[in-house]
């Protein structure tokens, strides 16, 4: 095929792997999040194999607490089939817009961000696809929550993010937050360096601009940042490996 046809390749994925995860302890006062096992395993070797079969060829993944730990594991990346590189917060916590914006001079013109408690089972080739017909600063994956799982923050229509509110009062929103961004590194980059500051932040500022487009995505999501959460992504994962053993 000629070269001139391609189709882009997939950008890189920044991993927020960075949080003190208090709503686990004591599980994790010795060892990150990302290492919880889940299904056998450390849970960031279940989210390397996803973003592996999605067509990541690259991860940066954000570091704080106990993040020595993660790099010891991950390593390289090399036997998950991807090349790993590591952004650390330093001497204090950025919070997850802070470790971002330190990260920038590793990512590309733009890049994928997704949580490291978050398992997302979707379609990221239709995800980028969408945030580059969309020509907004960046893109939020949404799912109509409706209150199930936690409560709803996102007001969502026809393409666009007109509203995220993590404050909002339960019932004033039907979409949450998924969990897989892309964003523009001009975007972020005019944020300063080395401040703490969300990433709640971040996309609220370009929601009241206009510039944040959403992708609704049907297929739920799972996360370990709390018990809860961390029961039913075992019980998933479970089952996944069990079908995939029997395939």
């Amino acid at each position: 095929m000629n070269a001139c046809c391609d189709p882009e390749p997939a950008p890189a994925l920044a991993l927020l792997a960075g949080g003190l995860a208090t709503r686990l302890r004591p599980l994790t006062e010795t060892i990150p999040k990302s290492l919880v096992a889940v299904a056998g395993e450390p849970f960031i070797a279940h989210q390397m194999r996803l973003l592996g079969r999605e067509g990541i060829a690259r991860v940066v993944i954000c570091v704080g607490h106990l993040g020595d730990r993660i790099e010891a594991f991950v390593g390289d990346g090399s036997r998950f089939g991807i090349r790993a590189d590591y952004s650390r917060d330093g001497d204090r916590p950025l919070g997850t817009g802070g470790a971002l914006r330190r990260a920038l001079p590793m990512l590309g013109k733009d890049f994928f961000v997704m949580y490291g408690d978050s398992y997302l089972d979707t379609n990221f080739a239709a995800v980028i696809a969408a945030f580059r017909r969309s020509a907004k600063s960046a893109l939020m994956t949404v799912y109509r929550n409706a209150g199930r799982w936690d409560r709803s923050n996102v007001d969502y229509a026809n393409g666009i993010v007109r509203r995220y509110d993590k404050s909002a009062p339960p019932g004033a929103m039907a979409y949450i937050d998924y969990g897989l961004g892309v964003i523009s590194a001009d975007a972020l980059g005019a944020w300063p360096a080395d401040a703490p500051f969300d990433l709640a932040a971040f996309y609220a500022d370009l929601a009241g601009r206009g510039e944040l487009a959403g992708y609704e995505v049907f297929e739920r999501f799972h996360e370990i940042g709390a018990p809860a959460g961390l029961a039913e992504t075992e019980a998933y994962l479970a089952r996944a490996g069990a079908e995939r053993t029997r395939a």
